[in-house]
């Protein structure tokens, strides 16, 4: 290393706090169980087909019988039930069953909690 690029080193070091490192003025907020928590709502999410059906039935407004969120997707029924599934346990969904059907609907509060997460993310554009 030149003695050029010492000094260089040396200057950018100038601006690390006492700590040895730059002064982090945030704090975690989300405790290590509600994280956990919000990553599962998270990646129940995170599969196209499940945002999908996330959509369609936030959209609709009210329950939808499982044969009609089938006929939305070109997928076998076994396929859409897994991933049915897989969204209520997250607890972003709910089913009701009637007869022989179930019928699907949002649970609203819980996309609720994953939109104030968001909303706290958000930050103000700068400039």
């Amino acid at each position: 290393m030149t003695e050029q690029q010492l000094t260089a080193t040396i200057d950018l070091n100038a601006n690390i706090d006492a700590a040895g490192c730059c002064a982090l003025e945030a704090e975690l907020r989300l405790p290590d169980g509600e994280a956990a928590r919000l990553a599962d709502l998270f990646k129940a999410v995170g599969h196209p087909v499940r945002l999908q059906i996330v959509d369609l039935l936030s959209r609709y407004g009210r329950q939808a019988c499982v044969c009609d969120i089938e006929h939305q997707f070109d997928l076998s029924q076994p396929t859409i039930s897994h991933h049915l599934k897989i969204l209520r346990q997250a607890g972003l969904i709910d089913c009701e069953k009637r007869g022989v059907w179930y019928y699907y609907f949002v649970r609203p509060q819980m996309l609720g909690e994953l939109r104030q997460l968001l909303d706290a993310w958000s930050v103000p554009q700068v400039g």
